[in-house]
């Protein structure tokens, strides 16, 4: 306890000097945890950028292929899915619900999706989250479109504007459907996943800037009939779909579906569950995550040898006041328990005060990282990973703080009680 009291006022009378030290072992604990953090939050959010969706059903190509194509729009299957297959399947015993999805337009770069109201009920994200609104409210009518919160801030659209489709995925298109533009009634919130980046439009309007049968006039024929006649009309009788998702009311059911699907005779279709198939997807990118571990390792490695150094530093400058110790008494195994107690108090505080501006960060950025990449990151206490990785830095800080502990030792032998000067 003397020794501890004793290593502590040492600190307070080196304060400018213990500071810096802190402040590095603190800036590198906060990075780790954040990074850390980040990195498990980015996995777990990578995972759930579709989330309460059981089965992807698509024209037969590769698990892969089809998640890219039809949830990160990224890519493009050469089929699709007959529209009498999609009634028949999702007719099925058990199914919760589904969802159509058309994809092959887009406007200024951006993916158009034809889609039915279904869409913005049963559609989750992240932790099962539900598409909600900044602006409007969903499509009603065949010519109205429902934008994507990146969309709508990026090309500055706002309600009531009116937008044309281009045909095809690419920035530039040499086919734009001028003579069917849509209206802006609803622009979605930020959710972090490629529904930022789309553009919604009813699966009928798909039809009808291809050329389709869908017409006003088909819709003033059913203008007093039920509201579920109308969104009918939103739907259309398209002849393909690129995919579609698919709820159940029981696992049971997704594996018997999946199973029939994979074998279905009429055409060659393709299930896959995408909790499963983003884990594949996530393993491919391992790279990432190893690249991750090592830049944390670095910044504590980096911070731990800036402490190991002051330390050093300051030994030197300190061999009068340990000459002074040993006079009034001081056995050399005592200075190496003080300097080890001031390295391992320097390193505890650090971590303290790291851990204090992890949660600073992550509460100040979790909003940013959730809006702009996606990532949702999680407020809670330091798991049992989190404190083993300050208990690492703990240990680190203490056997780093044993090389000037002993060079202490033997200073304190070869000075004897005389005061240099």
């Amino acid at each position: 306890m003397i020794l501890a009291k004793l290593a502590y006022k040492s600190l307070l009378n080196r304060r400018a000097s213990v500071l810096l030290t802190l402040f590095t072992i603190a800036i590198s604990v906060m990075l780790l945890l954040s990074i850390e953090r980040v990195r498990i939050d980015a996995k777990s959010s990578f995972s759930n950028t579709i989330s309460g969706t059981d089965l992807i059903v698509g024209a037969r190509t590769g698990d892969i292929q089809l998640l890219l194509s039809s949830v990160f729009r990224i890519g493009h299957t050469n089929n699709g899915v007959s529209w009498k297959s999609y009634q028949y399947i999702t007719s099925q015993r058990g199914v919760k619900w589904s969802i159509p999805i058309s994809l092959g337009d887009s406007h200024k770069g951006q993916a158009v999706l034809g889609t039915t109201l279904d869409y913005f009920s049963h559609y989750r994200f992240a932790k099962k989250q539900n598409l909600t609104f900044n602006k409007g409210h969903p499509f009603s009518a065949i010519n109205e479109v429902v934008l994507g919160s990146e969309v709508a801030n990026k090309l500055g659209y706002k309600l009531n504007d009116s937008i044309v489709i281009s045909h095809g995925m690419g920035n530039t298109s040499f086919h734009h459907h001028d003579d069917n533009p849509f209206k802006v009634v609803g622009i979605l919130n930020p959710t972090g996943t490629p529904v930022d980046k789309t553009l919604h439009i009813p699966l009928a309007a798909i039809d009808l800037i291809h050329g389709g049968k869908a017409s006003h006039e088909h819709e003033h024929e059913h203008e007093h009939e039920h509201e579920h006649d109308e969104h009918n009309n939103l739907v259309g009788h398209p002849k393909q779909i690129t995919a579609f998702l698919m709820g159940f009311n029981s696992p049971l059911y997704t594996l018997q579906i999946r199973r029939n699907i994979n074998q279905y005779k009429q055409e060659a279709l393709l299930g896959i569950m995408p909790t499963v198939t983003l884990k594949e997807l996530w393993e491919m990118l391992a790279i990432v995550e190893k690249i991750l571990l090592l830049f944390s390792a670095v910044v504590v490695l980096v911070s731990l040898l800036g402490m190991l150094t002051t330390l050093l530093a300051n030994l030197s400058q300190r061999r009068r006041e340990l000459a002074i110790l040993r006079s009034v008494g001081a056995r050399p195994s005592h200075l190496f328990t003080l300097i080890s107690i001031e390295s391992l108090l320097t390193t505890l505080l650090g971590c303290l005060v790291g851990s204090a501006l992890y949660y600073l960060v992550i509460f100040s950025a979790g909003g940013y990282l959730q809006s702009h990449a996606g990532i949702s990151v999680n407020i809670t206490m330091l798991s049992y990973y989190e404190l083993g990785l300050i208990g690492v830095i703990m240990a680190a800080g203490f056997i780093i703080g044993l090389i000037p502990a002993t060079r202490a030792y033997f200073y304190s032998l070869s000075d004897g009680m005389s005061i240099k000067a």
